[in-house]
């Protein structure tokens, strides 16, 4: 080989080092070689929405935070998909939905729809409304009247969570914006939420054909004979499953309850209740289960809710 080829052929090669390692250097975000993940649909959607109540502020779509002061612990919430364009709240702006899971370091993972507003003020975080515990999400889409309709697979009552989700389900959600304040920009205690639009509702309830087993009760409040109310941390984590054959199941903020349950006309009470083992910081689970221990009675309401009374008419439990 000449020596004009070796010095052609060696330019060559040494261009394509250049090229390789400027290629690397562009992949890497120019920041010494970690990749960059900073997604920009991601990014446009950062900001601070307020899940099980606390206010979760998201960068780069994520956000870890210690599950108490000084906990090894953390909370790490992280942006999912599945987003959804509209103009939620009606005042000719283009607002985006979408979901979020968030895991406390046990095994599970709860999955969220938040919303963000595209406001006069900037944008605004609409709160989060709980989907379930390693639930497949499966689609996002507009329904009527710029309502939300997100449709998942979900478990069936006390079925391990070794079985894939399988049980269809959907939620309709309609933004709520009558708390907002547009001198705080929806700050702490001015917030935007999500309303469920109830399905198929054609009006009141009939209390008479109403039963035990015929769905899924969600606590909504506790109210005792001295005026003090309970409410749910986490809304909709709560849930009571009465069966016909007098078992019962319900979940918690922390564990799952299981045990059984008799029924005599409006009298029913529940018995041998058993948990799971797991120990979650500030859960209310030993209070819901003192309220079941505590039921005596139960009725029925023209709005479709479960009423537990407690014994010694102590106070009253009720469910949707």
């Amino acid at each position: 080989m000449t020596t004009s080829k070796k010095i052609t052929l060696t330019i060559l090669i040494i261009a394509i080092l250049l090229a390789v390692i400027i290629g690397i250097y562009k992949y890497s975000g120019g920041n010494g070689g970690e990749q960059n993940t900073q997604n920009p649909q991601i990014k446009a959607l950062d900001g601070t929405y307020k899940i099980n109540g606390e206010e979760v502020t998201l960068k780069n779509g994520e956000s870890s935070v210690e599950a108490a002061p000084g906990s090894a612990s953390k909370i790490v919430t992280k942006y999912f998909g599945n987003d959804l364009k509209g103009d939620f709240d009606g005042d000719g702006t283009e607002d985006t939905a979408f979901l979020v899971t968030q895991n406390s370091g046990g095994s599970g993972t709860f999955y969220y729809v938040v919303a963000q507003l595209n406001k006069k003020t900037g944008k605004v975080g609409v709160d989060g409304v709980l989907l379930g515990d390693r639930i497949s999400p499966q689609s996002t889409s507009l329904g009527k009247n710029n309502t939300i309709v997100v449709n998942y697979a979900d478990r069936n009552p006390n079925e391990s969570f070794a079985i894939a989700p399988s049980a269809g389900k959907s939620i309709v959600l309609k933004v709520d914006d009558t708390n907002f304040s547009p001198a705080t920009g929806g700050s702490s205690g001015s917030s935007s939420q999500f309303g469920e639009v109830v399905q198929n509702f054609e009006g009141e309830a009939n209390p008479s054909i109403m039963n035990l087993s015929m769905k899924t009760w969600v606590w909504l409040n506790t109210t005792y004979s001295n005026d003090k109310g309970v409410t749910p941390k986490v809304p909709g984590r709560f849930t009571l499953t009465l069966k016909s054959d007098r078992t019962f199941s319900a979940t918690t903020d922390c564990n799952s309850l299981g045990g059984n349950y008799s029924a005599s006309g409006n009298k029913i009470s529940f018995s041998n209740m058993v948990s799971t083992l797991m120990a979650c910081e500030g859960s209310q689970e030993s209070d819901f289960s003192k309220m079941l221990s505590e039921t005596q009675s139960f009725l029925f309401t023209s709005n479709g809710e479960l009423v537990l009374e407690l014994k010694f008419d102590s106070g009253s439990v009720v469910f949707k």
